[in-house]
């Protein structure tokens, strides 16, 4: 077994590590230039959506993504926790009783209900425009074209052509806005690539970015991150229907009983256990040009494919 599977955990411990550190000083109490002052409220219950909790899956996979290029790891730990902020801010809005109404996340109560529905608004509000804020900063890549692209791309990805848009497409699917209708596989495809796979894959684009890739690195750095995405929401989708509440910090089953449009649902648990394989199979194959400097994302994508929580 290569180097890149065996030490796979602790690099992924120590990403999460190093990406708590840095969402703990960015959410600090002291205000920035520019602004006004920090609501002791808000910005507690910012660290109640943001810290002590998650894999960290998102900044790893752009850090490692950038290390094979070559990138510095300080500022991939930035862009990885802007990152991080908006997929927080996406789980506090998710949540809410507007949207999937959970009352847990991370083994915890979530945002509107360890504060109430208002605050944790204005927490998903406020983590979404420190991302973008981080994201600009100088830390992240001395050249601000390679910052400009990497805001564009987040941007596209957490918003109406992405992860927003996929958010709509699922309340859609529930029947919110009209009569419920069964979606077929590639309609269910698209709606998991927007709404879950679009951050993954920024994740992996991000790390190339500043790796300042050429074009057909990217491409195939871009095969990675589609093919990671999509097994993550599969994988994800049978911890639901396989699952306890327990084990999983939120929630199990939940999707199921919604009639929620998933791979899972279409293609049945065995016909979705081999779509997992398939989409390993096509990760790897991404990364054949990269050799070894890529054994940690490739063992990242069997991790996703096997994960139990």
């Amino acid at each position: 077994m290569n180097k890149g599977i065996t030490d796979f955990p602790t690099r992924l411990a120590s990403v999460a590590a190093e990406t708590e550190m840095l969402l703990k000083h960015l959410l600090g109490d002291a205000p920035l230039d520019g602004e006004i002052l920090r609501p002791a409220r808000l910005i507690a219950a910012m660290h109640h959506a943001a810290l002590d909790g998650g894999k960290r899956l998102r900044p790893f996979l752009l850090v490692e993504t950038a290390a094979v290029f070559g990138a510095a790891r300080s500022g991939a730990l930035t862009a990885g926790a802007a990152l991080e902020l908006v997929h927080c801010y996406s789980l506090v809005h998710d949540d809410l009783p507007a949207m999937d109404d959970d009352d847990l996340r991370r083994g915890r109560p979530t945002v509107h209900k360890a504060f109430d529905e208002a605050t944790a608004i204005l927490v998903g509000d406020a983590l979404l425009t420190l991302a973008f804020d981080v994201m600009a900063r100088p830390e992240v890549h001395a050249d601000p074209a390679v910052r400009i692209a990497l805001v564009a791309e987040l941007a596209r990805a957490s918003g109406l052509g992405g992860m927003a848009g996929g958010q709509m497409f699922d309340l859609a699917a529930e029947g919110r806005f009209e009569m419920k209708r069964a979606l077929d596989e590639k309609e269910i495809a698209t709606l998991q690539a927007m709404k879950t796979g679009a951050l993954l894959r920024f994740a992996s684009r991000a790390g190339a970015i500043l790796g300042q890739a050429d074009t057909a690195a990217l491409t195939d750095i871009d095969r990675y991150g589609i093919a990671i995405g999509q097994a993550f929401q599969i994988a994800d989708d049978l911890l639901d229907v396989e699952g306890d509440t327990k084990t999983l910090g939120k929630a199990a089953g939940k999707d199921a009983a919604a009639g929620k449009a998933t791979l899972v649902a279409a293609l049945g648990p065995d016909g979705a256990r081999s779509r997992l394989k398939e989409l390993v199979t096509e990760a790897d194959s991404a990364l054949t040009r990269f050799g070894t400097k890529a054994d940690t994302l490739r063992a990242a994508a069997r991790f996703v494919a096997e994960r139990r929580t």
